[in-house]
């Protein structure tokens, strides 16, 4: 790029960064010295392929969205939690919005992210353990008891039954008097990486893509504030993908949705912004900032040149990231504050626009009170401490990684390529990329590549050319057993008395003839959201909700593979 464009572009940045609302903070070292909102190359300089890493707030957004980078908003903090029932996550909550914390993130238990109520006999042992237990509104009411729903932000990390138990938080939001159109959060619904990595389905993968398109349209139409959609390669990258894979299936998969849309007949420009993504940040700090910056590039380049999109917001990739949880060891389980501190040094220079911290027990039980606030304090330091909110994509321009983001967006590109060509020559009723997403779960594709990344590594472990500290070097140790946070039995014992007083309580034929109402709905072209709605109202639980539709379109058993 020559001189005058790149000195172009300064100037069109220059003019929005002042027209942009920034925070009273202030932006010097820690010395005092002043720094500038962003740097790039000296003026009249020239600077071969510029034009792929560009300036903040403008396409193809290399670095970042918004012209200002953290100096108009942070990052927002929003810990991952859910244990035992809804009262005892009620209060872990209140914790994390009194400590600091700038929104929530649902974690479900097992049963609940299986579409199953906690009396149901294949939720024995599990209820409670992983996250918490949600079989009814009354739950998701308990769940946000004294928490002002139409003020917080709320992510809820569900895929498989995540439209009843989004319709429970509405319902519950109703209850407290919220006016819906202004709710503001992320609901995960990605199915694609359930068949691709983490496993947890209900259906077929088109009754669930069913579902989710009717979810976009009601969301577009009546909540557009809310993200239907957090398009997830986090689960994809702890099953063993490398970093390219990651980032590869995961714009594949929010493709994939862009094509469900369309073939809505929704406009890209009006539910293209409600689609988020949510990544993993693992351990090779300049590897994982190369691959968020090469995400937003390769998101804006596709939504414009392939799918049409014409607005601003439509091209922004706008993402969450979570420290890798697989990257945290029980040996030595103290050295994962410095591991968890990494991860999320990488994700902010990568301009992650929310974040969680994961805790140093987490790869033993749940957090405790007191790891939950040193994982929070972790992103605390970063933002307070450290000065990384002052300069706007600070590694810009950096040989190393320009190049990192060059070669992972062309890796990236080559699969992409692949998919395409795993769904044949024929139209698909969605989408090409949709049709080799579908092909590449039913052969075993996506799954055969992760495992074969994932065995590369672990050779490379047992051979001692990858190291981890405390597990195949520097193993000696003073460190003392954890405590840790056991759920108790009587949490199940709890919650299944409490589900049984409340069928006992509500008016069973109401529930009945909702849930038929709703599966009447399912058989026709009618978005299925507002008779689902209206059997949550009735105190139908989670699990009679997804029974009748797994009664209707059967269930899903991944094919046996070799």
């Amino acid at each position: 790029m020559d001189a005058d464009e790149i000195d172009a572009g300064r100037a069109r940045w220059q003019a929005r960064y002042d027209a942009a609302r920034k925070r009273d903070a202030d932006f010097t070292t820690l010395s005092g010295m002043p720094v500038e909102p962003v740097y790039g190359p000296p003026e009249g300089a020239t600077y071969p392929g510029f034009e792929r890493i560009g300036w903040p707030g403008e396409y193809p957004y290399t670095r970042g969205l918004y012209p200002t980078g953290y100096r108009g908003r942070t990052w927002t903090i929003r810990q991952f939690a859910g244990f035992g029932n809804a009262q005892q996550t009620n209060e872990r909550y209140k914790m994390i919005l009194g400590a600091g914390g700038g929104g929530l993130s649902v974690a479900f238990d097992m049963p609940t992210l299986m579409g199953r109520d906690s009396d149901d006999p294949q939720a024995l042992g599990e209820v409670g353990h992983c996250g918490v237990a949600i079989d009814t509104a009354t739950d998701m009411q308990a769940l946000f008891d004294g928490i002002d729903l139409a003020d917080v932000t709320t992510s809820m990390t569900i895929s498989g039954p995540a439209v009843p138990v989004f319709c429970m938080y509405l319902v519950a939001a109703e209850r407290q008097g919220a006016d819906l159109s202004k709710l503001d959060g992320t609901l995960q619904t990605d199915i694609f990486k359930e068949y691709i990595a983490q496993k947890e389905w209900l259906f077929d993968p088109e009754p669930h893509l069913r579902l989710i398109g009717d979810l976009m349209e009601y969301c577009a139409a009546e909540i557009p504030r809310y993200k239907p959609l957090s398009v997830s390669g986090y689960h994809i990258r702890e099953a063993g993908s490398t970093a390219a894979q990651e980032l590869a299936y995961t714009l594949a998969d929010g493709f994939g949705y862009v094509e469900l849309g369309l073939s809505r007949g929704l406009d890209v420009n009006v539910f293209a912004p409600g689609l988020s993504f949510f990544f993993d940040s693992h351990l090779d700090f300049f590897e994982e900032i190369a691959k968020f910056r090469a995400a937003r590039r390769i998101w804006a380049r596709w939504l414009r040149d392939v799918y049409g999109a014409t607005s601003e917001k439509a091209l922004w990739l706008r993402f969450h990231t979570q420290t890798a949880g697989v990257s945290l060891t029980a040996q030595q389980p103290v050295n994962n504050v410095v591991r968890t501190a990494v991860e999320a040094l990488a994700a902010v220079l990568g301009g992650t626009n929310s974040l969680h911290t994961n805790a140093l027990d987490e790869t033993l039980a749940l957090p405790t009170d007191e790891s939950a606030e040193i994982a929070l304090r972790t992103q605390q330091v970063l933002m307070e401490e450290t000065g990384v909110v002052n300069v706007a994509d600070p590694l810009g321009g950096s040989w190393y990684v320009e190049a990192l983001t060059d070669k992972i967006e062309a890796e990236a590109e080559e699969i992409f390529a692949r998919i395409r060509q795993l769904g044949g020559d024929g139209p698909h009723q969605i989408g090409p990329m949709t049709s080799g997403i579908l092909r590449g779960i039913e052969d075993g594709w996506f799954t055969g590549h992760i495992a074969e990344s994932a065995f590369v590594y672990q050779q490379a472990l047992e051979k001692g050319d990858k190291k981890i500290v405390g597990v195949n070097c520097h193993t000696g140790t003073v460190a003392k057993e954890l405590e840790i946070l056991r759920i108790s039995h009587e949490v199940e014992l709890e919650q299944r008395r409490v589900l049984a007083e409340r069928k006992g309580a509500r008016d069973e034929s109401a529930v009945r003839a909702a849930v038929a109402r709703m599966v009447d709905a399912s058989r026709t072209d009618e978005n299925m959201i507002p008779a689902m709605l209206d059997a949550v109202r009735a105190e139908a639980t989670l699990g009679e909700i997804c029974d009748a539709l797994r009664a209707e379109w059967g269930t899903y058993r991944e094919p046996a593979r070799f």
